[in-house]
């Protein structure tokens, strides 16, 4: 059978349509799996689990500058600030569960309900928090403190200080690590605080080189509302001894001993 001229350009043409069909139907594709990967990611950022990285030494020597951490969502319950971008769709938390004092907790910053802060909780709900000479006070009661071994801190890449730590001990037994960097620092005698009813009182481990909940100006009592979720977990640390571009002292500058370090 003879195939003409006509032929033969009919039978392109629907080549080339199935060709564009296949193209579109790829393009298709590849956009549903990426939306079904952001839904994914976004569900799961909002129920279980968030990455926040540390860009302060408010919590040393807890958690480092650099230092990358877990966020589990679902022990306080979820309210707006569990979302991204907190949108207002409910007030209050729902299946909110209680905190427990020591936690090491992220929250958006009463003044602002932006910005995300960590610190550990130090007082519930109708506790009187007080610091008498840099000693935590506990509805009345001093908490344990006890002098360990100095922190050795890096300053530049260059120079290193080694300042004061202490072992800081709850009346429920949990304890952890504090710094003290100076004797009478600006919030080491403060006036007696009462924490109201739904709100919560928090303290940086780096007890004079934290902004928190001493300061009711700047940070104050944080509202249950506010609590995003419960540090659990290092996942990843890096110093600053690389920047972006050398990528050979990329090895060295990860601190691989941090990686999985929990809280408990």
């Amino acid at each position: 059978m003879k195939t003409t001229r006509i032929d033969m350009v009919k039978m392109n043409s629907e080549q080339v349509s199935e060709v564009k069909a296949e193209r579109q139907d790829g393009w298709r594709e590849t956009i549903k799996t990426v939306v079904y990967a952001v839904l994914i990611a976004l569900v799961i950022r909002t129920v279980a689990y968030e990455p926040f990285n540390i860009p302060s030494g408010s919590m040393l020597p807890t958690l480092l500058i650099g230092d990358y951490v877990f966020v589990s969502k679902f022990p306080y319950g979820y309210s707006r600030h569990s979302m991204p971008l907190s949108p207002p769709l409910f007030k209050g938390r729902i299946n909110e569960s209680e905190v427990a004092r020591g936690d090491i907790a992220v929250f958006k910053l009463p003044t602002d309900n932006s910005t995300d802060y960590i610190k550990r909780i130090i007082g519930l709900p109708g506790d009187r928090i007080q610091v008498l000479d840099g000693v935590l006070q506990i509805n009345g009661k001093a908490v344990k403190r006890e002098r360990v071994e100095d922190f050795v801190q890096k300053h530049n890449s260059a120079r290193y200080g080694r300042v004061r730590q202490y072992r800081e001990t709850l009346p429920s037994g949990r304890s952890y690590l504090t710094l003290d960097l100076q004797p009478r620092g600006m919030a080491d005698n403060t006036n007696v605080y009462v924490v109201p009813a739904a709100h919560y009182f928090a303290m940086g481990d780096n007890r004079d080189d934290s902004t928190d909940s001493r300061f009711l100006d700047h940070v104050g009592f944080i509202p249950s509302e506010n609590l995003v979720g419960r540090a659990d977990m290092i996942f990843f640390s890096v110093n600053d001894s690389a920047r972006i571009w050398e990528f050979w002292k990329w090895p060295m500058a990860i601190r691989f001993s941090r990686f999985f370090d929990g809280f408990g």
